[in-house]
């Protein structure tokens, strides 16, 4: 069995909302894999998508295996570093915001191994 991987990092989307549409796709093949994201109106399905294409295409350039041949082995939602602000807030008091970040990896094996 081989494996293709991708990752993308530092995406401005909080890993738990993210795992919403990693949950989406685990465990099935790549043309169900992307229909499903396609259906969904999630931010994360879109990010994850994106994700998706890129291992599908490492896989046909390094690997020569076929798009239908394909299946999701492993989808992670990591947490990034994260952007932290201020936001004021009466009598010149102030709360803080975190803004976080998400690292995306899918590793894509062959089907016929499985």
């Amino acid at each position: 069995m081989q494996f293709a991987r991708a990752k993308t990092r530092f995406v401005r989307i909080s890993p738990r909302k993210a795992r919403y549409a990693a949950g989406l796709i685990r465990g099935l093949n790549v043309e169900q894999a992307s229909l499903q994201l396609l259906a969904s109106r999630l931010k994360g399905g879109r990010l994850i998508k994106k994700t998706l294409d890129s291992a599908v295409a490492n896989a046909v350039t390094q690997m020569d295996a076929r798009r239908e041949n394909l299946k999701v082995h492993e989808v992670r939602v990591d947490p990034g570093p994260i952007l932290r602000r201020a936001k004021p807030r009466s009598r010149g008091s102030s709360v803080p915001v975190n803004k976080r970040t998400s690292h995306f990896t899918i590793v894509l094996s062959t089907a016929d191994g499985v």
